[in-house]
């Protein structure tokens, strides 16, 4: 089902979540961070521009948002001018309000880094974020997570959880290196239910027929996210998509999750197949269907 907005534009990478009056929506943007605003999810959106940018950067990707002790931490990837998409860089702002104006914005890391979900458990604060490894068989971008001080510091070395393992996780062939496929693992939302904790994923290009929603599993409770051990699901060892592209959307993936009157939903985009006329450049929209969770398994429900 897509989202009813007041305006035809793109959302790429949707990233919702509740806030003060309502709810928040934060996309992809090539000058900055956009955002909408509705009183719940299921009304209608109301654009609010772009929330966050800096001066003589652009390509915002993939932005999600943390909410502590009355500050809410804004964190996204960017670029400076004429770069490659591999000088993305995560950076963090922090505001009194979901809408800004952000400031005392920190750069996290001097690598490719992308696609932040911050969460908190009982052994504190973790980001997880994606890297890439030439280092390995199926090289790319993979999911990893990191512990951290406070929501603007990072500490202690990245640990890896979800790795590239099939063909249809190729996002590109020889993209660097001739004879050497380019895999990609990405778009990481962490949740936990009912004992058993999830790492929700995109993998592939979201220009690929291959494009999807995958996930990993563990039937575990602890709170320290670098020692838990993911399995990423699949039907007998084979490619077996959450979600794809089907008979009325293609570029189906990156997505966030919410829980609102006791039911799960994916926030993810796609394409319609016949996307409406004034919708041209990006034509990925954001979408909502349900989720259901149950021993290490995740079913779908489109609406």
């Amino acid at each position: 089902m897509k989202l009813n907005t007041d305006v035809i534009m793109a959302q790429p990478d949707p990233f919702m979540c509740e806030v003060e009056g309502g709810w928040a929506m934060y996309v992809t943007g090539k000058y900055g961070v956009g955002a909408y605003f509705a009183k719940t999810p299921f009304d209608a959106w109301e654009y609010r521009g772009n929330v966050f940018a800096l001066e003589g950067l652009h390509e915002y990707w993939a932005p999600c948002m943390y909410y502590e002790d009355g500050w809410y931490y804004l964190y996204v990837s960017c670029m400076s001018p004429n770069s490659a998409d591999c000088d993305e860089f995560l950076h963090v702002a922090r505001s009194r309000t979901p809408f800004g104006p952000f400031g005392e914005t920190k750069r996290l890391f001097d690598h490719f880094s992308i696609d932040p979900h911050v969460v908190k458990t009982d052994a504190g604060l973790f980001l997880w974020y994606c890297l890439d490894r030439t280092d390995c068989d199926r090289v790319g971008t993979r999911i990893f997570v990191q512990k951290m001080q406070d929501p603007m510091t990072p500490v202690g070395e990245p640990v890896e959880k979800v790795m590239p393992s099939c063909d249809e996780e190729i996002f590109m062939r020889d993209r660097f290196v001739p004879g050497q496929h380019w895999h990609t693992i990405e778009g990481a939302f962490w949740l936990q239910v009912d004992g058993w904790q999830y790492v929700m994923y995109s993998g592939a290009c979201y220009q690929n027929d291959t494009y999807h929603i995958g996930y990993a599993s563990a039937k575990s409770t602890d709170p320290d996210l670098t020692r838990v051990v993911y399995e990423k699901h699949s039907l007998n060892g084979q490619f077996d998509p959450l979600m794809i592209k089907n008979e009325v959307e293609e570029g189906v993936g990156h997505h966030s999750v919410i829980c609102y009157a006791g039911q799960y939903y994916a926030i993810y985009h796609a394409r319609d197949y016949d996307p409406p006329v004034e919708l041209t450049g990006d034509q990925r929209t954001a979408r909502a269907c349900k989720l259901y969770f149950k021993d290490g398994v995740i079913t779908v429900q489109r609406m």
